[in-house]
């Protein structure tokens, strides 16, 4: 059966009585992924929200934004703020993952009479977008938590929050649900067309690094698709995450919504406000999301053989 064009290998649908199995070892293997890219790509992400929530002039560049880290709080001071996404990335990238499978899905069941059961790079891309429907409802508290855990202290500000719990409880007694769900609808635009560029990439990626004709993982492939997907998704998500985090960390009242937050940021700083972060953004890109990759695989593998 021929394929259409623009068409790459994908998994096809699973028979209806291992659909919730696959769906479940999505889950756990996105978790665990998640857990890995929390480990190697932290430091960069402090490193770049830093960089975007700072006045002017507080830092040179992201190795000066390293050393004064570093100064103030010795190596660990690079995992401040690593207990919100160790907490959510964890469930946020194993509903991620299960999103993508659930797109797929609806993909499939959106095109009963398709002529071949692989698909399109577009239908990846639409799948990959609606995983991350789901994934904001986990990640846009969980990144206003890291974010203001992230801020705080620097430029020797008063540290406002003792942890994670702490920035919930106070959030919440300050503005109720509002307030811990701030920048939503920025967490989604940013994740939507990143989530898209980012699993459409790996699968072509990861289909035109593996030889033709294996069936066996390689690893080698793995690590640069994965690289490569992240790269992909942080190219086009930078300015919609410098808007979310300037949200997500802003006094309340500092701006009344995105669009807000997007005029004040360009007339004081000017469009390129809207690229800060990219440098430590697409640093921690091939790294971190190599290693989900990898975790998120080499799970998957070990729950195929168990299961």
């Amino acid at each position: 059966m021929a394929e259409p064009e623009g068409s790459i290998v994908s998994t096809p649908p699973p028979p209806a009585t291992s659909a919730t199995l696959t769906s479940v070892k999505s889950f756990v293997a996105g978790g665990f992924g998640g857990v890995c890219a929390v480990m190697v790509g932290h430091p960069f992400d402090l490193i770049k929200t830093r960089l975007q929530t700072a006045p002017p002039g507080t830092y040179t560049g992201a190795l000066d934004a390293v050393r004064k880290a570093v100064a103030r709080d010795g190596a660990t001071g690079l995992y401040r703020g690593v207990v919100p996404p160790l907490l959510g990335v964890t469930p946020m990238f194993a509903v991620s993952f299960w999103g993508y499978d659930m797109g797929k899905k609806v993909v499939y069941a959106a095109t009963p009479n398709r002529t071949s059961e692989t698909l399109s790079v577009t239908e990846l891309a639409a799948a990959g977008f609606l995983s991350a429907v789901p994934t904001t409802l986990l990640a846009a508290p969980m990144e206003r938590a890291k974010v203001l855990l992230q801020v705080q202290g620097q430029g020797g500000a008063e540290q406002k929050y003792k942890g994670v719990f702490d920035v919930f409880r106070v959030l919440y007694s300050e503005g109720g649900l509002r307030s811990v769900f701030r920048g939503s609808f920025a967490t989604l635009l940013r994740d939507g067309p990143g989530s898209a560029a980012y699993f459409a990439a790996y699968e072509v990626a990861k289909k035109a690094l593996t030889p033709e004709g294996s069936t066996k993982l390689n690893l080698g492939a793995v690590i640069m698709a994965g690289g490569t997907a992240g790269v992909a998704m942080w190219s086009i998500a930078i300015p919609p995450d410098v808007l979310k985090s300037r949200l997500q960390s802003a006094p309340t009242g500092t701006y009344s919504g995105l669009l807000d937050c997007a005029r004040k940021t360009i007339a004081a700083d000017g469009v390129a406000a809207l690229w800060k972060g990219f440098g430590p953004a697409m640093a921690r890109a091939f790294p971190a999301n190599a290693a989900t990759f990898v975790g998120v695989e080499l799970s998957r593998q070990a729950l195929d053989s168990m299961f």
